[in-house]
């Protein structure tokens, strides 16, 4: 087996992984939320229309801040919707799954032991870390 019928054997597992399953469902019933959808038209809308406000010569402050406002309460009413938050948490979980998987195949071609080898968390900046381990 080479190494790209091997990468697809990977790709069944991770289509196969729970995280991944609980993220496509999750993201289905945000699909299927007609409320939630609309919500999201309305949010993209609105930022089309601050951005287009904010571009001209001659800004409209008030308006700008009126906008502002509104984009917040439509973005506070998409997060608060039980599908996105379920979203938002399978995504985050299934995210990890793939960074994490990334990280071993990046050790692994830079010559790190495949059976042993774990990424780290690190960022590079010690300005958010919990120390090193």
């Amino acid at each position: 087996m080479d190494v790209i019928e091997i990468t697809r054997e990977l790709g069944k597992a991770i289509q196969a992984d729970p995280r991944y399953c609980k993220y496509l469902s999750a993201r289905s019933k945000n699909d299927a939320d007609e409320e939630l959808q609309q919500l999201i038209g309305e949010f993209n809308m609105g930022r089309m229309q601050l951005n287009r406000e904010m571009s001209k010569q001659d800004k409209d402050q008030d308006k700008i801040s009126e906008m502002n406002l509104k984009i917040r309460d439509i973005y506070g009413k998409i997060m608060e919707n039980p599908n996105m938050a379920e979203y938002n948490d399978a995504k985050a979980e299934f995210d990890d799954l793939m960074i994490r998987i990334n990280g071993i195949l990046q050790l692994c071609a830079n010559g790190e032991d495949p059976a042993t080898c774990e990424p780290s968390n690190c960022t590079g900046s010690c300005a958010t870390c919990g120390g090193c381990h």
